[in-house]
C-alpha cells in the first residue's frame, strides 16, 4: 500500500461514522454469519465505502455485545428454573409435612386400637372363647377428596406400616407384591 492508499485507511485521517443504512447492512450481515469471513469483510467494505478494519471492529464489538446479551437472557432463563424449582420444593415440604402429620395421626390411632384390641381382647376373653379383632383397612375407592379414606373394619386383612402409609398417600396395595 502506498502513503495515498494507507491515508484514505487510516483511523486518523478516515474515522467516518457508519450511518443508519451502513448500520442496518452490518446488522443483517450480522444476523446470516456472527463470524466474519475476509471474504466477506472485503465485500462489505466495498459496500459500505470504510475501511475493512472498520467492517472487522464494528463486528468484534457487535459479537461481544451479542455475546453478553446472550448471557444475560441465559441468566435470566436459569434464573426463572431456579426461582421455579424453589418454589416447587417448598411446595413439596409442605406436603410432606402434611404427609408426615396425616402418618403420624394414623400411627397414633394403630396404637390406640392396638391397645383398644388388647384390652378388649382381654376382656372378652373372660367372657368367651372367641377374640374380638379390629384391623385397619384401605379402602381404595379414591382419595378423600373424592370420598374414599382409610377406615377401620372389622374382620378384614392388618396392613403393614408401610401399607398404611401407601393407603394414606393414594397409593393402591393391591397392586403391589
Amino acid at each position: 500500500m502506498d502513503f495515498q492508499s494507507q491515508k484514505l485507511y487510516s483511523p486518523k485521517y478516515n474515522k467516518k461514522r457508519l450511518n443508519q443504512e451502513q448500520v442496518t447492512l452490518l446488522e443483517r450481515s450480522f444476523s446470516a454469519n456472527k463470524k466474519l469471513e475476509p471474504e466477506l469483510k472485503l465485500q462489505l467494505a466495498n459496500q459500505l465505502g470504510v475501511p475493512p478494519r472498520q467492517v472487522a471492529i464494528w463486528y468484534q464489538n457487535k459479537r461481544a455485545r451479542w455475546k453478553t446479551q446472550s448471557m444475560e437472557l441465559d441468566c435470566n432463563t436459569l434464573q426463572v428454573k431456579l426461582e421455579n424449582a424453589l418454589s416447587e420444593k417448598r411446595r413439596l415440604e409442605k406436603d410432606v409435612k402434611y404427609l408426615q402429620e396425616e402418618l403420624r395421626k394414623a400411627q397414633e390411632t394403630m396404637f390406640a386400637m392396638n391397645n383398644n384390641q388388647r384390652a378388649n381382647h382381654h376382656h372378652h376373653q373372660q367372657q368367651q372363647d372367641q377374640p374380638l379383632n379390629y384391623f385397619v383397612s384401605c379402602n381404595s375407592t379414591g382419595s378423600s377428596e373424592e370420598g374414599g379414606s382409610s377406615s377401620f373394619h372389622e374382620d378384614h386383612e392388618v396392613l403393614q406400616i408401610d401399607e398404611l402409609y401407601a393407603c394414606l398417600i393414594g397409593g393402591d396395595r393391591s397392586t403391589r407384591s
